[in-house]
C-alpha cells in the first residue's frame, strides 16, 4: 500500500524496516500527494481482527547527500525527527514543505500551523504544519516536541 501510493506519486524508496519508511520525490507536492495516498488508503482498509492501522507522516525538503549507504545529511535527521513528534493518522510538513508546495497543493487540502517545535537533536526549532482535508482525523494530541513556541492557527 505504502510502495504503490508512493510509486504512483513518482517517488523512490530508499528505505524500509521493520515499521518505517523512507522515500524521496523530485517535488514536493508529489510527496504531499503520496501522503494523503497512504492515509486515505490505511483508512479505507479493512484490516483483519477489526485493526486500527495509523500511519504517522513528515514531509522535509532538503539537499542530503547520497552516499554508498544512503542518503545522509540534515534533510534526513530533520524529516525523521518530524515524523517522530506526530501521532498516527497524521501528516505533518516543515515550513520549508509548505512553502515548496505552494500553490501546487490539491484541492480540498489546508496546512494548519502548530507553531515552533524543538526537535530532538536539532538546534534550530521547526515550525510545523498539520495537512488537513475533510476525509482525514484532524484533531490530534499535542506534538510529542520538547517545547512549543507558538499556538495553532488556521492557513
Amino acid at each position: 500500500m505504502i510502495r504503490l501510493s508512493v510509486s504512483r506519486a513518482g517517488g523512490r524508496e530508499v528505505d524500509a524496516r521493520a515499521d518505517e519508511f523512507f522515500a524521496v520525490f523530485d517535488r514536493a507536492p508529489k510527496a504531499l500527494e503520496a501522503a494523503l495516498s497512504i492515509e486515505r488508503s490505511a483508512g479505507g482498509r479493512a484490516w483483519p481482527d477489526g485493526v486500527e492501522v495509523k500511519i504517522r507522516i513528515g514531509i522535509h525538503g532538503g539537499r542530503p547527500t547520497l552516499t554508498d549507504a544512503g542518503y545522509v545529511g540534515l534533510a534526513v535527521h530533520t524529516v525523521a525527527r518530524i515524523c517522530s513528534v506526530a501521532h498516527g493518522g497524521q501528516i505533518l510538513l516543515s515550513a520549508a514543505t509548505r512553502n515548496a508546495v505552494g500553490r501546487a497543493r490539491l484541492a480540498g487540502i489546508r496546512f494548519r500551523s502548530l507553531g515552533s517545535h524543538r526537535l530532538r537533536g536539532l538546534r534550530e526549532a521547526q515550525t510545523l504544519f498539520q495537512v488537513e482535508a475533510a476525509d482525514l482525523p484532524t484533531r490530534f494530541p499535542p506534538l510529542r516536541a520538547l517545547a512549543a513556541s507558538s499556538g495553532e492557527t488556521g492557513v
